[in-house]
């Protein structure tokens, strides 16, 4: 089931961003919950491969991987290797994949629900960010998934271990249908991935409403609307906690997006037309 929390104060972001349950096998505060921030909270949640081919995406995606791998060989010798990296790379360089992108950073997801490519837009509707369980996903994944898990010590899945389970696309799709999905942490291949701490669902090609499957078969997973008069408000608030473009996106892109948003102007209110000659203004 989804819990919808609706933010319409700086104060109730507390919980989003102090949410870790105490692990009595630890001894610490550590939880495995995954954050997803998204700038308009009427948007579903969808992947880019849906987004560029619509109800042709189960068709066009093999083809998207292999000219993809045909001419990133370049940068990556290692790529045809395996078609888990093929979709991580090109997820990372802006490919449409069957990758969903979230953080285990509440800030970090923050920063992506108060960011506009057009800042003009800030005020016009509601942002939100989702909170999922990575422990609670993978209890659903069929025996061998988890055997994987198992024998690699370890909670969220690597590209490596996803190959183990996982020989090709179909074989995935065939084993998750539409009631599971791997949640993958990506290997550090630049500092873009490390300070936005990513990790990607891998989903299914049967699962064509993710949000259902969410409602349906998770009990954790939350849905933080942050009402649209915050958003302002909270993007300065991240300025000042040095969460920004410039820690995002590391380099002289990420430095001209801050310094852009930094000094853009928001337009003024507009004024009342003023009564013409002979008319009355109360």
């Amino acid at each position: 089931m989804i819990q919808e929390i609706r933010v319409t104060s700086v104060e109730e972001l507390i919980p989003l961003l102090s949410d870790q349950p105490y692990r009595p096998d630890l001894g610490r505060n550590r939880s495995l919950y995954v954050y997803r921030g998204m700038a308009n909270a009427d948007l579903p949640m969808v992947t880019s491969l849906r987004r560029n081919c619509k109800d042709l995406q189960r068709a066009l995606e093999p083809a998207i991987l292999k000219n993809f791998a045909k001419y990133a060989v370049m940068e990556d010798p290692t790529i045809a290797q395996s078609v888990w990296r093929q979709m991580f790379l090109g997820q990372h360089h802006g490919l449409p994949t069957r990758l969903l992108d979230w953080t285990q950073s509440a800030l970090v997801a923050l920063h992506f629900a108060v960011s506009e490519d057009n800042l003009e837009h800030m005020d016009e509707h509601d942002c939100m960010v989702w909170r999922t369980d990575i422990k609670e996903l993978h209890a659903l994944l069929p025996p061998k998934y988890q055997e994987v898990m198992s024998r690699s010590k370890a909670e969220v899945f690597s590209v490596d271990m996803l190959g183990q389970a996982a020989s090709n696309i179909a074989a995935y799709d065939h084993d998750m249908g539409d009631r599971s999905m791997v949640v993958l942490e990506p290997p550090s291949i630049d500092s873009r991935i490390v300070n936005q701490y990513s990790f990607f669902c891998v989903v299914p090609m049967d699962m064509e409403d993710i949000e259902g499957f969410l409602d349906r078969y998770t009990k954790n997973t939350v849905k933080y609307v942050i009402d649209r008069s915050l958003r302002w408000r909270v993007r300065d608030m991240l300025d000042q906690l040095n969460m920004s473009e410039r820690l995002i996106y590391p380099g002289l892109d990420g430095l001209s997006r801050w310094i852009a948003r930094h000094y853009f102007v928001k337009a003024k209110p507009q004024d009342p037309p003023a009564a013409s000659p002979g008319s009355f203004s109360p």
